[in-house]
């Protein structure tokens, strides 16, 4: 890969990656967010929603993205890395991402209601906190946030539907 990119560009670059992985989260009908980890601009590695279908309720896909990650590197500690994700981190994101000492988080969408890099409180300010990272938001955020609001829409439909049909008796 040319070096030359600007850190906007590699941004750009590494959020469409994290866009594709959350495209997978939505065909499998979960909430389509994906996260990848990247060290030096190099990928180290990717994930996706998907606690409904591993029935794990940490399965969100920066943990996914991060458990992959400190397997390839040896190490729960990840230094010199960026985390690139598609919606605003959860709380438990957050911790997670301040225990593998992440250097950068970059997110696309805000999540008014759960995320708590900005939108429902400034986590990563916490004086408490024993580690520091930068935080970029708002990369590709029209494009994420697009996917998430198409794929509520198609969930809320499904819903209405299904009320509209008629139970239908098994066939023997």
């Amino acid at each position: 890969m040319s070096t030359d990119r600007t850190q906007e560009e590699w941004d750009r670059h590494w959020m469409a990656e994290a866009l594709i992985h959350a495209q997978r989260a939505a065909a499998l009908d979960e909430v389509p967010v994906g996260a990848v980890v990247v060290k030096g601009n190099q990928l180290i590695s990717a994930g996706f929603n998907q606690p409904i279908s591993s029935q794990d309720p940490t399965a969100h896909a920066e943990v996914v993205a991060l458990r992959a990650a400190a397997k390839v590197l040896g190490n729960y500690r990840m230094p010199g890395t960026t985390l690139y994700v598609t919606l605003e981190p959860c709380s438990m994101c957050a911790g997670a991402i301040i225990h593998g000492r992440v250097d950068r988080l970059v997110y696309a969408a805000t999540e008014p209601k759960a995320g708590v890099v900005h939108s429902q409180e400034q986590f990563f300010e916490r004086p408490y906190l024993n580690h520091r990272l930068a935080v970029t938001s708002g990369v590709e955020a029209s494009i994420a946030s697009q996917m998430l609001s198409d794929f509520f829409q198609l969930r809320r439909q499904q819903k209405r539907e299904a009320k509209l049909s008629p139970d239908l008796p098994d066939s023997q």
